[in-house]
């Protein structure tokens, strides 16, 4: 084993190679049937995502754990269902959001905690959400 460097400088020098190294590798571990995926640890079924941990049948994501079902989504936490969103954690249902935790059925919402049936931060009926959201859906062409 080789002498841990104890001078800032070359500590730093000795990351910075560490990180390049890491970055160079796209191989993840204990994946099962992730393709296309770069970096992607403990994932299954998940296609054309990079360094993901723990996610499940996700989609073009980047930096999300713990995910299922989350399409195109980057630094989202324990989120299912979840698609184009952005720093969310605890969530499911979530669609072009950012930043929202512990949140259910939200279309273009940012910074919310512990809100459902939000479009654009503004509660909505459960009828009425579904019905805007059917419409949004097919104005901005998202599946």
């Amino acid at each position: 084993m080789s002498d841990i460097p104890l001078d800032q400088r070359a500590f730093e020098k000795a990351l910075s190679e560490l990180v390049r190294t890491y970055r160079a590798t796209t191989e993840g571990a204990a994946s099962y049937h992730s393709d296309d995926s770069v970096r992607c640890h403990h994932c299954m079924f998940t296609t054309g995502s990079t360094d993901c941990s723990f996610c499940t049948y996700c989609r073009d994501c980047t930096n999300c754990t713990y995910c299922t079902q989350c399409t195109e989504c980057e630094h989202c936490h324990q989120s299912s269902y979840c698609v184009r969103s952005k720093r969310c954690a605890n969530s499911s249902y979530l669609i072009l959001s950012e930043d929202c935790t512990d949140c259910v059925f939200c279309f273009g919402c940012v910074g919310l905690v512990k809100k459902e049936f939000h479009i654009l931060n503004q509660k909505f009926s459960r009828d009425r959400y579904f019905k805007l959201v059917k419409e949004l859906k097919a104005a901005m062409k998202i599946a």
